[in-house]
């Protein structure tokens, strides 16, 4: 069974409606909304909204940028975003690669290790405090003393928490810790800050997923794997469709549509793509962006099979 989810962003209130609508509506599993402060909406005040004219939608970030956002501002967000949806609420975080963002907060973007550590301190320090806990860390990475939510509690005994990410460490961590390791992809952030190489090809992909199961050993049951799909399209010619991503990423053609980041072909090639990679991959969750709402949503009573 292959669940699905939809990444999106608002521009304005009655699009954003009709967007959460026709997401539930169609199957969907959850609406999540990006995190770029600055670069567009505050993804649990959207995420409210959406509330309002949902009912059983799961809400969550994807992702909230562990580098920027302080644990108990973050877990408040949460445990609102989870009140007033009636416990539908979830939690992606991610380490943060935008410099720009980062500099925004008065800060500078660590190296790739300090933006670990940092990650995995916060993502810590909201679950303890999502579970009631008071939490006093002082690091070089986080401070924090006597934080506590003193009223304001979540529905959820445990708000899902997502880490999307393609760091070996992170993986470990959350192959641990979390519920679903949200697998991007990604590779080296490139020089504009926002775009990044990507790790597609099969033996990357393999190597992610072992330092997830390290991280696993010794778990009852190990997290989800869920990937983040950039591009989806119905079309009788795959080849000429993954033509240009495949050029822009280096992979051949064959490489692109045997990874589980692109789902590109006739609507029974897709179905049979997801059918793989659960087999190959162990990959039983997708997040797909907004425009892929209308040609995936027929799809999904096959896809969810």
């Amino acid at each position: 069974m292959a669940i699905f989810s939809v990444q999106a962003r608002p521009t304005d209130a009655a699009s954003w409606a009709d967007l959460a609508g026709r997401v539930e509506a169609a199957g969907f599993d959850a609406l999540l909304a990006a995190d770029h402060p600055g670069h567009g909406a505050s993804p649990f005040v959207a995420l409210a909204a959406a509330a309002g004219v949902t009912s059983t939608l799961g809400l969550g970030s994807y992702v909230s940028n562990a580098g920027v956002r302080e644990p108990v501002l973050l877990a408040t967000d949460v445990a609102t975003l989870d009140v007033v949806s009636g416990g539908r609420a979830r939690l992606g975080l991610g380490a943060g690669h935008t410099p720009a963002e980062w500099r925004a907060v008065g800060r500078e973007r660590p190296d790739v290790a300090g933006r670990v550590r940092r990650c995995v301190a916060v993502a810590e320090a909201v679950q303890a405090l999502l579970a009631g806990d008071e939490v006093t860390v002082d690091t070089p990475e986080l401070a924090a003393h006597a934080a506590r939510l003193t009223e304001l509690r979540p529905v959820q005994a445990r708000v899902p928490l997502t880490m999307g990410t393609a760091n070996s460490t992170l993986l470990r961590w959350a192959g641990g810790q979390a519920d679903v390791v949200g697998l991007t992809g990604f590779g080296r952030t490139l020089p504009d800050g926002h775009t990044h190489t990507v790790r597609w090809r099969a033996d990357q992909i393999e190597a992610q997923l072992d330092h997830v199961a390290a991280g696993a050993a010794g778990r009852d049951a190990p997290p989800a794997l869920e990937a983040l799909v950039q591009q989806v399209t119905v079309t009788d010619d795959a080849e000429a469709a993954a033509a240009s991503i495949a050029a822009h990423t280096g992979l051949t053609t064959a490489e692109l549509l045997a990874t589980p980041f692109v789902l590109i072909g006739t609507a029974d090639e897709i179905v049979t793509a997801v059918a793989q990679h659960r087999r190959r991959w162990g990959i039983t969750r997708f997040v797909v962006r907004a425009d892929a709402v209308d040609p995936l949503g027929p799809l999904l009573p096959r896809l969810g099979g």
